[in-house]
């Protein structure tokens, strides 16, 4: 019995439901004290609703997203009075000047490091292929690599058994930056891995984000780990303030061992990710396990950020790929980790996955756990459909997120008119993020299709072209089509209801 209560008064009384509570009440008091100024003097309510038309208009101006603006448009038609300081407070798209400040010169000095040093028409044949990686390469900042090697992981479970093989054979260091880390039976298998790793002096650094893990570890977990001698960075700690920089969160997903080796892909640290829990059915992820030059990127990606949130900078050269791998590496196709971050104006990945439909000949497959897409998007999508492409796309059978679901299929109905087909992977949750086209492309990573992951988070993906893994992507995808249910227009009919409702929250999708 005391064990019962003993857990009910730790999830009311935790970090995360004190620090909501705090920043509810001052939206509470801040709404309350504009609506008293209003009520105190009508010169106060017209600087309100020109605060309003200003903003409005400032919103029209702007190079954002078409649907981000009427959404906003609408949410300030609706609330004059407060839509104005609404927007002021968390319409901005653009991340926190802190948070800026701090990452924007880690990566503008560290620029030379990732210079593309192939030659792009000599490691990729495909025309097409080579311009959308010279796109990732100027604009991301990230090069292609030959003498690289990769493994795709079509379920959390291998991902992690090849990631914690690697960790135990580590000899130099180990890097982990994740969007959650979850206690649990997989986060002790790794843990026990990193302490029994400083014992033998091997480096060990984590980074993870404060809000996507805030729920789910102890508070003194950050102490602990650096008692152990275990190195961390919190990104965006959260604080019982109102802020804005809560929008961007850092939803990566990286290991690197020694330089050379190295993990990106869907799965965050947890037992759902490995389905030793399963409240959703089967959890279905996926990843890629990467070996030789490429790996270079996300060291960068990941000292990058490091960086930019302690006082004293690292040399990035003794975590280089050849620093203790000297000889010359196998090579598979063409291998481009990118990052895309909210700090520029460059919709990196977003860009990415439109020029992979719109350049597709015959099949475009597509895993997202979140179908929340904006006009260009669809359009694409539908335009690769009705040029006779096979695009197919699947999202979760068993949601997490009940409204996101119910939001995503109201995306459907015009899909499938156009030729796009949806599957719902029947046993359970579809977490994996994944792009795969023609046997000749593919993208695997962090980025959902939504407009959280491709305009507000730091996200990253590895691109592949030429690579015999993609045909191995590419046959996850078939395997998964057969365990899944097709949506059919028949399915959609006459759920009038849900469609009017879908309307309505797909006004708001952008801002939420």
């Amino acid at each position: 019995m005391r064990n019962f209560f003993g857990k009910i008064f730790n999830g009311i009384f935790n970090r995360f439901t004190i620090t909501a509570l705090f920043i509810l009440l001052q939206l509470f008091y801040l709404c309350t004290m504009i609506f008293e100024l209003v009520n105190y003097a009508d010169w106060v309510g017209f600087i309100f609703k020109g605060v309003t038309v200003i903003s409005a208009i400032y919103i029209v101006w702007r190079d954002y997203n078409p649907a981000y603006k009427i959404g906003w448009i609408i949410l300030i038609a609706v609330f004059p009075i407060l839509g104005g300081a609404l927007y002021i407070m968390f319409g901005n798209k653009r991340p926190g000047k802190g948070i800026k400040k701090k990452i924007d010169p880690i990566e503008n000095s560290h620029r030379f490091y990732l210079r593309q040093k192939d030659d792009i028409e000599k490691i990729c044949k495909d025309v097409r292929r080579a311009a959308t990686i010279d796109y990732i390469s100027k604009e991301g900042i990230y090069p292609a690599w030959s003498g690289t090697s990769s493994k795709y992981f079509e379920r959390g479970e291998r991902f992690f058994d090849s990631m914690i093989d690697d960790m135990k054979n580590a000899k130099h260091f180990i890097f982990l930056e994740y969007f959650i880390i979850k206690k649990g039976k997989l986060w002790n298998e790794i843990y026990e891995i990193l302490k029994s790793k400083v014992k033998e002096g091997v480096e060990i650094r984590i980074i993870y984000d404060d809000i996507g893990s805030i729920n789910h570890l102890p508070m003194n977990f950050v102490k602990k780990l650096k008692k152990d001698g275990i190195e961390v960075v919190v990104f965006n700690p959260m604080k019982p303030f109102l802020s804005l920089v809560y929008n961007n969160r850092d939803h990566r997903k990286i290991c690197i061992i020694d330089g050379y080796i190295g993990y990106n892909g869907g799965a965050n640290i947890g037992d759902e990710y490995v389905n030793l829990t399963s409240k959703l059915g089967h959890w279905k992820d996926s990843g890629i396990r990467l070996e030789g030059n490429a790996v270079w990127n996300l060291t960068v990606m990941f000292l990058n950020m490091w960086n930019s949130f302690r006082k004293t900078e690292d040399n990035y050269e003794p975590y280089g790929v050849h620093v203790h791998h000297k000889e010359p590496f196998q090579s598979d196709g063409v291998v481009q980790p990118f990052s895309d971050t909210p700090l520029d104006e460059e919709n990196l990945s977003e860009n990415v996955y439109l020029e992979i439909l719109n350049s597709a000949k015959n099949y475009v497959y597509i895993y997202t756990p979140y179908l929340i897409i904006d006009n260009e998007m669809e359009t694409a999508l539908k335009l690769a459909a009705k040029r006779g492409v096979d695009v197919r796309i699947v999202t979760p059978g068993i949601p997490d997120k009940k409204v996101v679901f119910f939001l995503s299929r109201s995306y459907y109905g015009n899909l499938i008119h156009a030729g796009v087909k949806i599957y719902e992977y029947a046993p359970g949750f579809i977490h994996a993020k994944s792009f795969v086209s023609d046997d000749k492309v593919a993208v695997v990573g962090t980025i959902n299709i939504d407009y959280r992951s491709l305009y507000l988070h730091f996200e990253c993906g590895t691109f592949l072209a030429e690579s015999s893994t993609i045909k191995d992507i590419r046959e996850d995808y078939e395997k998964t089509f057969k365990i899944s249910r097709e949506i059919t227009e028949s399915v959609l009919e006459g759920k009038w209801f849900d469609t009017a409702i879908a309307a309505i929250l797909r006004v708001f999708s952008p801002i939420v």
